[in-house]
């Protein structure tokens, strides 16, 4: 479906080429842009199309069309912006995905665009002054519901309008009341007094009084009873009052439709339904009650899709749907994770972007040709935690756990379960990621007992400790990492392990150094490398990586035509770390003796081709309730460090490992049900991604959040110290007292402490944690430093006196008071992330990773520290500070996008 430039409207000239926000409104049957100062403020009697733009991880944009009614408007406007919706989507290359949102039934989704909340304005909106005529400050009385988002409805300022159920906001010329039921939930006021400060700062200048009253509790008190006077006193709320919002019954079943070029639906029996039934030409509608879908098969026209439109909102309306029901329409390809859940059979394709595969693909022909050619840089894994901490492993066996000594701690058996205990300076404590590692052959008894294992190890560090469940061949990365160097032998040393091999009658593999080996070696630097031992068969083998076979007193390193030369580097050090007496002998492939074949029983065909990893998925956050054995999960759209509310349990799905969070406040009492709330998540794989039952499972306790959990988050380390449950917390926040814990936690900084004497684990490594210099004050422990004295110390150390100046350091920051040590923080990874390349300067045509007249000789993972600050600011839409106080992740999204990464 195309459209001609003539067909488009101008008010939609350059739409979705800015990420974020970008709303238009109907006014006098045209459409008009709104200007961002009145983004979030909507009148009753308009009707806005509302565009969100986001950059993925890998991909094109994604583009969101959400066209917004209010009560009052016309049947006109409603058409009109209807059919302005569409237009919009044919103008972006018909790759939007399109929602209907009703005043006080808005999808969640959109709500989270507009935090904390959106308050309907009566009237219609006018371009001219950007409010409705005649508009007056007035006493109103506000509905709030919602946990993480809120609607907020206006009800009569009556006293017959309270109940029991909700939360009330009463908004008055000198004070704002927040009336909240008691079977109302604690996030539910908390997020009410997040409406309360909004309407303080937007309708009141921030200068009004803000009072709580609590349903039942009358007690004297001056702000009670004043609430209660506007009512003309107090008087009990019947117990049978209905919430202002009624609950949605859950789905009952589904219904399929074909919509004919007529408008016609055409109910479409079917036992299950199938992606195959879709055909690219035709338009289909699915009606699960609570939700209807609009699925646009790519050959259709626009008056096809203008027809299937009109015909599911004539559906709704004649069947006296409530405007409750939420209308998606959706391009084929562009299904959401909702959509392909109601399908049995929806087939998981994981297409790499087409540019990405044919310069992947152009490279690996050209090496196999024997030509050095440079492929796509490899995906930037940070190592967030301090790499220089103590690492201690046990082997399972049973009851028993046995410590193995440093020197043997590399070397883990696939048939046995081990406990990996990593203890790494924090902010001025030291933090524990406790692991228990499954091999892939290893036992169920010795894999139960590892959890058990596990679960004892945290509580006896009161609890504080990260604790993680991974399995063989789905390591994260940040394991590899506090490892640096890691082998995995086949076989096992357990008790059960031996007495399966013996009752199964199986030829036991488990390694020596007599018998034939195969070890394929992998991983990015000399602090991240691996050797696995495979099966002894050349199926095994692939050009895209090395491996050393190992054949009695014969040792043959193998090249692959599609390894690089930091391979083969890896490849030199494992040799000299599984044996160092061995002589190896080279053989690249394709040039292989025939010894060599023998000693894998005979040559056969194995992989050569480019292996291409999956692209990363943007992390998506849940809510989780687990009743009796049944999970379920919401999402929390657009996400931040504040819907991590201490009465929820939460899962931040990172696609390649899952995040089960556990607020202070939450029902959740073991940790060995938070794993389980994460083996079930998986089994839901709530957004249809082909989630492994073997993906990594991390349990994060609130308060103890590590590094590589906060990243995804803009986090603030005070917020995650604070006292009390969410109302008390958000309550102490708008009275200006905050309550803190006197603990230091959760903001990592760099450590300067002292040297692990483990001798494997004596390398040298930077304040990023990869491999570098020396510590610069390698005398001091930080576990040994208040706050002010590890600031002060880091401050005197050369690299600091660099990367800082006297503006840079105030002298609050010098005093370890919070207020300041936060700022200090961001500082630090704002200077750390320019070091070095700040005072050169070239132009961005000069830095992309396509330029015709490319820099030489910089630093080409920072690419965009080089731009001047205006053109930076031109192409990214902030400042280099704040770009650097984001996620990596989301720093690398906007790079990708300019093609500076």
């Amino acid at each position: 479906m195309s459209l001609h430039s003539k067909d488009i409207d101008s008010a939609f000239d350059g739409a979705g080429k800015k990420l974020g926000l970008e709303i238009w409104c109907i006014e006098n049957l045209q459409l008009v842009s709104v200007p961002k100062s009145s983004h979030g403020k909507f009148y009753t009697g308009s009707a806005y199309i509302i565009l969100n733009t986001a950059l993925l991880k890998s991909g094109p944009p994604q583009h969101d069309i959400h066209y917004w009614l209010g009560n009052d408007v016309n049947k006109e406007d409603s058409t009109l912006v209807s059919d302005k919706a569409l237009e919009l989507d044919a103008a972006l290359g018909s790759c939007t995905v399109q929602y209907r949102e009703v005043q006080g039934q808005e999808t969640e989704k959109f709500l989270s665009y507009f935090r904390p909340c959106i308050i309907p304005l009566d009237g219609k909106y006018s371009l001219r002054s950007g409010k409705s005529n005649g508009e007056t400050y007035k006493i109103s009385m506000l509905t709030c519901k919602g946990d993480h988002v809120v609607r907020v409805k206006e009800v009569p300022f009556s006293r017959s309008s309270l109940n029991h159920n909700d939360v009330f906001i009463v908004d008055t010329a000198s004070k704002i009341f927040l009336f909240s039921g008691c079977n109302s939930s604690i996030q539910e006021r908390a997020k009410a007094l997040e409406v309360v400060q909004y309407i303080k700062e937007d309708k009141h200048g921030g200068k009004c009084e803000v009072a709580t009253v609590e349903d039942g509790k009358f007690v004297g008190d001056s702000d009670v009873g004043e609430f209660w006077s506007l009512f003309g006193g107090y008087a009990p709320i019947p117990r049978d009052s209905p919430s202002a919002f009624q609950q949605q019954p859950d789905t009952p079943s589904t219904t399929f439709f074909w919509i004919n070029l007529q408008g016609k639906l055409c109910q479409i029996a079917a036992n299950s339904l199938n992606k195959d039934m879709l055909e690219k030409d035709k338009c289909y509608m699915l009606d699960c009650v609570n939700e209807v879908f609009v699925w646009m098969g790519r050959n259709t026209s626009i008056t096809e899709r203008r027809i299937s439109i009109s015909a599911s909102e004539d559906f709704l309306r004649n069947q006296g749907r409530t405007t409750g029901t939420h209308l998606t329409f959706l391009t084929e390809g562009l299904e959401t994770t909702v959509f392909r859940s109601y399908f049995d059979s929806w087939p998981q394709i994981a297409e790499p972007k087409l540019y990405d595969e044919g310069r992947e693909k152009v490279a690996a022909i050209f090496k196999q040709q024997g030509h050095d050619v440079k492929e796509l840089p490899e995906e930037d894994f940070e190592p967030y935690v301090n790499c220089r901490g103590i690492l201690k492993v046990w082997r399972v066996n049973g009851d028993e756990l046995s410590l193995l000594p440093a020197a043997e701690q590399m070397k883990l058996f696939s048939g046995d379960c081990y406990i990996v205990k990593y203890t790494y300076p924090g902010n001025g404590r030291d933090e524990n990621v406790i692991y228990a590692w499954f091999g892939h052959e290893s036992m169920t008894e010795d894999r139960a007992a590892a959890i058990s294992h596990m679960s004892a190890i945290v509580d006896s560090t009161r609890g504080e400790a990260v604790m993680a469940q991974v399995h063989q061949d789905m390591e994260p990365v940040q394991f590899f990492l506090i490892f640096q160097s890691l082998i995995v032998f086949k076989g096992g040393l357990s008790a059960q392990y031996k007495k399966f091999i013996v009752e199964e009658g199986i030829v036991g593999e488990t390694y020596d150094e007599k018998k034939t080996a195969l070890f394929r070696i992998q991983g990015t630097s000399p602090s991240n490398m691996q050797a696995f031992q495979v099966d002894r068969v050349s199926t095994c083998l692939n050009s895209s990586y090395c491996y050393i076979l190992q054949n009695g007193a014969s040792v043959f390193t193998w090249i692959g035509n599609l390894s690089s030369s930091r391979d083969h580097d890896l490849l030199d050090r494992m040799v000299e770390l599984i044996n160092p007496t061995w002589q190896p002998i080279s053989v690249r492939e394709g040039s292989e003796p025939e010894v060599f074949w023998n000693a894998l029983g005979g040559k056969s065909e194995y992989p050569r081709e480019k292996e291409i990893k999956g692209f990363i998925e943007d992390p998506h956050l849940f809510t989780c309730t687990l009743t009796k054995g049944d999970l379920k999960v919401k999402e929390i759209y657009n996400f931040t460090q504040d819907d991590l509310t201490t009465e929820d349990i939460l899962v931040l799905d990172c696609c390649r490992e899952i995040y089960v969070w556990i607020g202070c406040h939450s029902d959740l009492n073991s940790r060995q049900q938070a794993l389980n709330i994460g083996q079930k998540f998986l089994e839901t794989d709530i957004l249809v991604e082909g989630l492994s039952l073997e993906t990594p499972i991390y349990v994060v306790t609130e308060g103890h959040e590590p590094p590589f959990f906060t990243c995804f988050f803009t986090w603030d380390p005070l917020k995650a110290k604070m006292h009390g449950n969410s109302f008390e917390r958000k309550l102490a926040i708008l009275k200006g007292r905050p309550s803190i814990e006197a603990s230091v936690r959760n903001s990592w900084k760099p450590y300067f402490g002292e040297t692990t004497p483990d001798s494997l684990r004596s390398r040298s490594v930077s304040s990023n944690g990869l491999q570098g210099s020396g510590s610069p004050i390698p005398s001091i422990s930080s576990s040994k430093l208040n706050s002010a004295d590890r600031h002060r110390a880091f401050c005197e150390t050369p690299t600091a006196q660099l990367l800082f100046s006297e503006s840079t350091l105030d002298k609050d920051s010098l005093t370890g008071e919070p207020s300041s040590s936060s700022k200090s923080t961001k500082a630090i990874q704002f200077n750390e992330s320019e070091a070095g390349v700040s005072s050169l300067i070239y132009s961005y045509e000069q830095l992309r990773v396509d330029s015709r007249n490319p820099v030489i000789g910089i630093d080409v993972t920072k690419r965009e520290a080089y731009l001047p600050e205006e053109e930076f600011q031109e192409k990214f839409k902030m400042t280099k500070r704040t770009f650097y106080e984001l996620p990596k992740w989301k720093q690398n999204k906007f790079k990708m996008s300019l093609h500076l990464f």
